[in-house]
C-alpha cells in the first residue's frame, strides 16, 4: 500500500470506478480489495485498486461470482502493484471458462427462441414441459433448457 498521502478516499474511488460506496465496503469484507485507515479511520485505497474495481465490475458483467471473482483475484501478487503481466497471466486463466459460459448462452438463446416461437402445440416435444414435478429430483433451478 503507497504511502496514505498517496492514495484514494472512498469516494474518489467511488465516483472514478463508478462502483457505489456501499459495495466498496462490501467488496473490502470480502477481501476483494483492501483500504489502510487514517488516524480518523477514515479509508485510504492505492489507486491500483481502480482496476481491481473495473476487474471486478467486469467479472460480475459476464455473471461470474465474487467467489470465482476472488479466486482470480488470489492469482496475484500481494504487497505490490500488479503488472500487466500478472493481468495478462489473470486473463489468460480466464479464456476457457469465458469460452464455456459463451457456448452455454448461445444454447440457451436457441432453446428459449426455439421454446417461445413454438407456442407448445405439442407437450409431447417440448423441452420444459415437467408433468408431476419429475425434474425437482434432480435438484433446484432450471435446468432443462440448459442441457446437452
Amino acid at each position: 500500500m503507497p504511502k496514505l498521502a498517496d492514495a484514494i478516499t472512498i469516494g474518489e474511488l467511488a465516483a472514478r470506478s463508478g462502483t457505489a460506496a456501499s459495495a466498496l465496503r462490501f467488496y473490502e469484507s470480502l477481501g476483494l480489495i483492501a483500504a489502510e485507515r487514517t488516524a480518523g479511520n477514515q479509508r485510504r485505497y492505492a489507486r491500483a485498486t481502480l482496476r481491481r474495481v473495473a476487474f471486478i465490475k467486469a467479472a460480475r458483467e459476464i455473471g461470474l461470482t465474487l467467489d470465482e471473482v476472488d479466486t482470480a483475484l488470489a492469482t496475484l501478487p500481494t504487497g505490490k502493484t500488479p503488472t500487466k503481466a500478472d493481468w495478462q497471466r489473470l486473463s489468460n486463466g480466464w479464456q476457457r471458462h469465458l469460452d464455456d459460459r459463451i457456448r452455454k448462452l448461445e444454447r440457451l438463446r436457441t432453446a428459449l427462441t426455439a421454446c417461445i416461437g413454438c407456442g407448445c402445440l405439442s407437450l409431447r416435444t417440448c423441452r420444459i414441459f415437467n408433468p408431476d414435478d419429475d425434474v425437482a429430483a434432480g435438484g433446484a433451478g432450471a435446468r432443462l433448457l440448459f442441457d446437452e
